[in-house]
């Protein structure tokens, strides 16, 4: 093998393999009677993020979100819509360290567009006004996790 090819097998490589809508569902317990009310609802989200290894190279990112929209004075669900969005990445020749960055970080800004896009139009498709998800940072996230996860371990240890 060439010096050339032996280095090139040794570079970091990330390609997106598959994205695609895991899980979908969709409640509205309250129709038809729902659509008559006036109130705004309050919206309560969700956010989980997952990944986990296939087989060599190759990692499913799933990002969960559950948008629970209530009328706040009559305690009445309008709908609750959870849905999974995932992928198939190719994550080689990355340090460890990196690696879990690229599969909490990188992966879940390539997923959350197509999830912000499927539950708003879930529910406009149910009958209700588009739900708007905020972008999220998902490098904040990471770091606010492993910050969280030093300081459990450091007050088990004591």
């Amino acid at each position: 093998m060439s010096e050339a090819a032996a280095s090139e097998q040794q570079q970091p490589l990330f390609n997106i393999e598959k994205l695609y809508v895991k899980d979908l569902s969709l409640e509205s317990p309250n129709a038809p009677s729902i659509f008559l009310e006036r109130e705004n609802p309050k919206i309560d989200l969700q956010l989980n993020t997952q990944s986990h290894f296939m087989e060599e190279g190759l990692y499913e990112v799933t990002v969960t979100v559950t948008v629970t929209a209530k009328l706040p004075e009559k305690d009445k669900v309008m709908f609750l819509i959870e849905a999974k969005q995932a992928g198939i990445f190719q994550v080689r020749n990355f340090p460890s360290d990196e690696l879990e960055s690229v599969l909490a970080i990188v992966c879940p800004n390539i997923l959350y567009p197509y999830l912000r896009e499927v539950v708003s139009n879930m529910a406009i498709h149910a009958g209700f006004t588009p739900v708007l998800l905020n972008p999220i940072n998902f490098e904040a996230l990471y770091h606010q996790q492993k910050q969280q996860l030093a300081q459990a371990a450091t007050n088990t240890q004591h």
